[in-house]
């Protein structure tokens, strides 16, 4: 028998043999300084200022409980008081009805009534590990570009307002949708819909504040949620915020985002410290840059172009674009297209 002294011929990858495979063109060489992945990119986690918050928001209602009953027990306010305490109750009543309404007038979703609306419920409640899959409905929205989670007793379920539902229509961006219900069940998955931690923190939420900085930071708790679902979703949802249904796909995302650096001022943080949601242009720079958690109180003083692994590195802020003064040719040009 004849015996190879010269070796094997070596296969030419992926054609002489489909199983060897060419390493990447841009594998990071010896030398290459190596970067760890980024911490939001990977498995949801929560904004860290939400459960120091939320600490807060539960010590303020134990404190105001244990205070009305404490007066009323001496004798120095009215026993009318303790009508405060029956919170628990109208809140209970208040999650059933709102179901309820879901339930009687809402189409839900199913296996047969808008089943890629249903596959995205299902695979995102699989993705977190939810062992149940909440319900999901569409509701008229009257033109409103919004959705919301919620919960009555052991159920679960996200209501999407039908104009964004309309959205995931292959015509324009079902990744948008992807990345709403993504987020809408995150906040299931967070615990951000149970009754009890809505009761303890209904005391917070109406002050001033302090109720907003913690239901920004659920958002962006939910956002995680909603990246790790369908991340190419995210520029294609925060255009649809911005500039609704028919002109998310005309809206660059990095200029977007961008501007979080570039708008400051006492103003624009006053604005985003009384939204209950984190201002778009603070949330798209959170989107993009998953290396940190989203801005709370101050916004970002700098970004990073590219998003996801965290192989990125920051970059000064580009100036905005200059604004031709009046008069000059540029503007009698537009004006002329303009009439």
């Amino acid at each position: 028998m004849d015996v190879d002294t010269h070796g094997p011929i070596p296969s030419v990858p992926g054609v002489d043999d489909p199983r060897v495979v060419a390493p990447p063109a841009d594998l990071p060489g010896p030398d290459s300084v190596w970067r760890p992945p980024a911490p939001f990119a990977g498995a949801p986690r929560r904004h860290p200022g939400e459960i120091p918050t939320l600490v807060i928001g539960v010590v303020l209602a134990v404190a105001a409980y244990a205070v009305i009953i404490t007066l009323v027990a001496v004798g120095l306010v009215s026993q009318w008081l303790l009508l405060a305490l029956a919170l628990p109750l109208l809140l209970f009543l208040g999650r059933g009805l709102n179901y309820a309404n879901m339930r009687v007038n809402a189409v839900q979703l199913s296996p047969t009534q808008f089943p890629e609306g249903y596959r995205m419920l299902v695979e995102a409640a699989a993705r977190y590990g939810m062992e149940f899959v909440p319900d999901g409905y569409v509701m008229n929205g009257n033109g409103t570009i919004n959705a919301f989670a919620a919960g009555h007793g052991f159920r679960r379920y996200v209501v999407v307002y039908s104009d964004l539902f309309e959205v995931g229509g292959r015509a324009r961006s079902p990744e948008a949708l992807e990345f709403v219900i993504g987020h809408e069940v995150g906040h299931i998955a967070a615990g951000h819909v149970s009754y009890w931690r809505q009761l303890f923190s209904s005391l917070i939420m109406s002050v001033p504040f302090l109720g907003a900085l913690l239901s920004r930071t659920q958002e962006y708790t939910a956002d995680n949620y909603g990246y790790y679902t369908r991340p190419d979703g995210a520029h294609s949802a925060i255009g649809l915020l911005a500039s609704g249904k028919y002109l998310l796909g005309a809206v660059d995302f990095d200029q977007f985002a961008d501007r979080a650096v570039h708008e400051k001022g006492f103003f624009v943080t006053l604005a985003n410290a009384l939204s209950s949601h984190p201002v778009l242009t603070w949330r798209a720079a959170a989107l993009r840059d998953r290396t940190r958690p989203g801005a709370l109180v101050f916004g970002p003083r700098r970004f990073v172009r590219g998003s996801g692994s965290g192989h990125v590195v920051p970059v000064p802020a580009p100036a905005p674009p200059a604004v031709a003064a009046p008069g000059t040719l540029p503007n009698q040009l537009e004006q002329t297209r303009q009439y």
